[in-house]
């Protein structure tokens, strides 16, 4: 189960050029999670603690506005959420609710710092790859908030439900 795992990871871009070797250390305390369909691994507001890399199973990821939840992105096997949790000490930006069953391999700042005391370079460049992941992301919501100033707005966000923001 490890193998696949570490295999799991390294098609990930936040692990890209991380050895397996670093891989293994770095999953050897990490917890597993598993959330049952319609569950949440959390919602907009909760602290952050941690990011999940799901194995199985797929998620919805959805931000609060005006009394309901709005769709922000669905998201499956091999995708990560949570990121941030890593890099800033802010409450969660948006909730993620299991659409079905789930499996999702949970690290947390603790599961890192154990990483950089052993080998800082792998360590910084798993920071590095998150800080790229993070600025993709942002290059896109820079772009779409442009078109939406210059009148070219998106489809409206799927609403899925009241609000479950705390």
């Amino acid at each position: 189960m490890l193998a696949a795992r570490v295999e799991l990871l390294q098609q990930m871009p936040i692990f890209g050029a991380i050895g397996a070797a670093t891989l293994e250390f770095l999953l050897a305390p990490a917890a597993i999670v598993e959330k049952a369909a319609g569950d949440f691994f959390f919602r907009e507001g909760d602290p952050a603690q941690s990011m999940y890399v799901l194995e199985t199973g797929r998620v919805t990821v959805s931000k609060s506005w005006q009394e309901h939840d709005l769709l922000l992105r669905r998201l499956g096997q091999g995708d990560c959420f949570g990121e941030m949790a890593l890099l800033d000490l802010f409450p969660r930006s948006a909730s993620v609710r299991a659409d079905a069953d789930c499996c999702a391999i949970e690290l947390t700042p603790a599961n890192l710092y154990r990483l950089f005391e052993r080998d800082a370079p792998q360590f910084a460049l798993i920071q590095m790859n998150i800080g790229r992941e993070i600025s993709r992301r942002l290059r896109i919501t820079d772009e779409l908030l442009f078109r939406a100033r210059m009148g070219d707005l998106p489809a409206t966000p799927e609403r899925i439900g009241k609000s479950t923001a705390r």
